[in-house]
């Protein structure tokens, strides 16, 4: 079914996405809201068990079909999908603004990022190779190939409705897999508009499926428990990523987890000043500070500390705030009340704990759930700011003043998804980055995801990775054949 969305200036496609089908009428529908005005934008329906067996039943027939095709086919249909996106651009930013809230320059930045995994991966797709050499003791050939693992469910965040899916659907169709998404209730919207744009690009019928629902739990129980079910890439919370790793060790189903992070920002003694402000601006306030890898703390050197305390005031102060649809606005809403409320939470306990507001701290206007970018200072090492997943534009202020130091209290959490240090000196950055226990560092930048690059963290943020050659490898089993000729 079509909807005609003003916003967005044409229609889209509303419901559940099977075996290239739109169903519309279910037993089940829930709202999704615009954060900027708190209006509901659509009505979507939620999907059932027998519709997750219908999608598993399609994605078993579309495969066959898919994998008929020569690699360079199958290459091609890839193209073809970040052609066609970047050709929609203008829409799908609008529709990515329109239920997610952030500007629409970041948007179009998204579409950008999330169209570029399909071009990688169907490059990639073309070099999926095996190996075949003699055993140590001449006896026999040692072959190895790779076979897709088998149908995939896709769970994918709100904070990026785009890039979140592209970056698990372009390397596990390329691998050969069927795909069922479970896009957040949040922000579904993008990704049916994905799903009917990717079907218009030569994806057959069943390939991928887009099941929303307001249920998530029944939802991936039900999936979960089918056989045909062998592979969950997840992208969400430390502890949603949990609860799904039991689930799948049940069945041993093969996992990818992309967690929580509270991700340290180091800027030293001897830091270009200009650089860190840009680099820490861009690492917390990318989306609002609604993203895994933004900086939840930043630790500054002393003789530094007042001067760029001051900047960032300076830079967080000049935000202008509002619907992210409006062309001069740079910071859109939080997603949601509920995300409001918590920061409203974080702000008072770091007050508590000494901190002091230099600007923002507040919620703004009426309608929409906006918060002010908040710069905090006088954070002490054992705030309890530093211990949770900011999810929003707060930048907490820690003064250091010996590396070996600082690289403890960088290295004192659970999480270990990414990290930035900011030095004129690469080599004394570098060392120091080497010994941050997170999985992507940045190193005298703010910006560090690229499809070509491998994304995911270390200890309880996550396992395994998506980009690069990889994320391709997630979709794929290793297969060893002895071989005598």
């Amino acid at each position: 079914m079509q909807v005609y969305i003003e916003e967005v200036g044409q229609s889209v496609p509303i419901g559940l996405f099977v075996n290239g089908e739109w169903i519309t009428e279910t037993s089940g529908k829930f709202e999704v809201i615009n954060p900027a005005t708190e209006e509901v934008i659509a009505i979507v329906p939620s999907c059932t068990s027998e519709h997750a067996r219908q999608a598993l039943d399609a994605c078993d027939g579309a495969v066959k079909e898919w994998m008929a095709l020569t690699p360079r086919e199958r290459s091609e249909v890839l193209r073809t999908i970040f052609d066609t996106m970047q050709k929609e651009k203008d829409t799908i930013a609008k529709l990515i603004t329109l239920e997610e809230g952030k500007t629409l320059k970041e948007s179009t930045g998204e579409v950008d990022y999330a169209s570029e995994f399909f071009r990688w991966y169907g490059e990639e797709s073309l070099r999926l190779g095996g190996e075949m050499r003699p055993s140590p003791s001449g006896k026999h050939t040692i072959v190895v190939t790779h076979q897709p693992v088998g149908t995939a469910l896709l769970i994918t965040p709100w904070n990026f409705p785009a890039a979140m899916i592209t970056r698990k659907i372009a390397p596990a169709i390329a691998a050969g897999c069927g795909v069922i998404v479970k896009p957040p209730k949040e922000t579904p919207l993008t990704s049916m508009y994905l799903a009917e744009l990717m079907h218009r690009s030569g994806v057959p019928d069943g390939l991928v499926n887009v099941l929303t629902t307001d249920d998530a739990g029944a939802l991936t129980e039900t999936l979960v428990a089918d056989s045909r079910l062998r592979k969950i890439s997840f992208t969400g919370s430390t502890g949603v990523g949990r609860l799904l790793l039991g689930s799948a060790a049940e069945r041993i189903l093969n996992t990818s987890m992309e967690l929580g992070g509270n991700a340290p920002l180091i800027v030293c003694d001897d830091a270009d000043i200009d650089t860190a402000i840009e680099g820490a601006f861009i690492a917390k306030m990318r989306n609002a500070g609604e993203s895994c890898i933004a900086a939840n703390r930043l630790y500054i050197h002393d003789s530094v500390y007042d001067e760029f305390c001051r900047r960032l005031v300076e830079r967080f102060a000049d935000l202008k705030v509002g619907n992210g649809l409006e062309a001069d606005v740079d910071v859109g809403p939080i997603i949601s009340q509920k995300e409001l409320e918590k920061l409203q939470t974080i702000i008072a306990e770091a007050v508590e704990d000494g901190a002091i507001v230099e600007t923002g701290g507040t919620t703004l206007y009426q309608k929409g759930f906006f918060f002010a970018p908040t710069v905090l200072s006088n954070v002490k090492p054992d705030a309890r700011i530093l211990d949770q997943e900011v999810f929003g534009p707060i930048a907490p202020l820690v003064r250091f003043r010996d590396v070996e130091s600082v690289i403890q209290q960088a290295n004192d959490t659970p999480y270990g998804l990414a990290a930035y240090v900011f030095s004129r000196d690469v080599g004394k950055a570098m060392r120091i980055a080497q010994r941050l226990n997170a999985g992507i560092v940045g190193v005298n930048r703010g910006f560090v995801s690229d499809p070509a690059a491998p994304f995911g963290g270390m200890k309880e943020s996550g396992i395994g990775r998506e980009g690069a050659q990889d994320g391709i490898k997630e979709f794929l089993e290793t297969q060893y054949i002895a071989t005598s000729w």
